[in-house]
């Protein structure tokens, strides 16, 4: 059976300056590019809001933060006019407030 070790074989035939070269460009490809939400998805956004509000259903939240897709998972607590965000409960009872203009997906949990 062949014991491959990946990078760490090759790091001693490797400049430290390389090295951090390949570090810093490996953490860039976790960035991400917010996506592009139409009205067609703003509408079915409501629509699971709406009923996961009124049967206090568990939903899942993808969120772009800080460059990457972050994913949520809660219960609406209510939604911020003002401020227009959404203010979710997890699991473990945080309360969390959610931007509208980052949310990319929501779906209901399970599914």
């Amino acid at each position: 059976m062949i014991r491959d070790r990946g990078n760490i074989k090759w790091t001693s035939m490797m400049l430290p300056e390389h090295v951090k070269l390949l570090r810093q460009w490996k953490e860039e490809e976790r960035y991400t590019v917010k996506p592009e939400v139409d009205d067609q998805q703003l509408e079915e956004f409501n629509e699971i809001i709406c009923q996961a509000m009124e049967d206090n259903q568990l939903l899942q939240f993808t969120v772009h933060e800080h460059e990457q897709l972050i994913l949520h998972t809660g219960r609406i607590h209510f939604f911020d006019q003002i401020q227009q965000a959404l203010r979710i409960v997890d699991e473990a009872g945080k309360r969390k407030m959610i931007p509208l203009t980052r949310v990319v997906k929501i779906k209901l949990h399970g599914d």
